[in-house]
């Protein structure tokens, strides 16, 4: 696996194509089914033009043909939106730990990603990540 030495322990390596498609899991070890379901386990995509959310369909545009994306998903309809397009695979290998990292570190506000809150989850996602509650935080 190249450019992922300083990973944070957390993330794993789930999937790397040869084609330089990339997919990184949180903690699977406690998503697994049966601590938490499997659908909410944390993933990094990194993607070689745009990724759809439906399997085995993945057109791409051709004005993203020749880009990078990054895209965090909480679950598979709950994504980190933003500008995660990178015009070179080493740009967006880079975000990609960064947004690790910061994940790891409790300092990305998924709660925020939800409309429809799922309190035990956040608790249990406070706690894994570090991030204050936001019962915590008001004290």
């Amino acid at each position: 696996m190249t450019g992922f030495a300083d990973l944070p322990d957390a993330w794993d390596v789930w999937s790397e194509g040869e084609d330089g498609r990339l997919v990184l899991a949180y903690r699977p070890d406690v998503f697994n089914a049966a601590e938490f379901p499997a659908p909410c386990l944390p993933t990094l995509y990194l993607t070689h033009g745009r990724r759809t959310r439906r399997p085995g369909h993945n057109p791409t545009d051709t004005t993203a043909a020749d880009d990078w994306f990054v895209t965090l998903y909480l679950e598979p309809e709950i994504t980190l939106e933003g500008g995660h397009r990178f015009s070179t695979r080493e740009q967006a290998l880079e975000y990609a730990r960064d947004l690790a990292a910061r994940f790891d570190a409790g300092e990305i506000d998924y709660r925020a990603l939800y409309q429809v809150p799922r309190q035990t989850y956040f608790e249990r996602l406070d706690e894994l990540t570090g991030r204050k509650s936001e019962t915590e935080a008001d004290n």
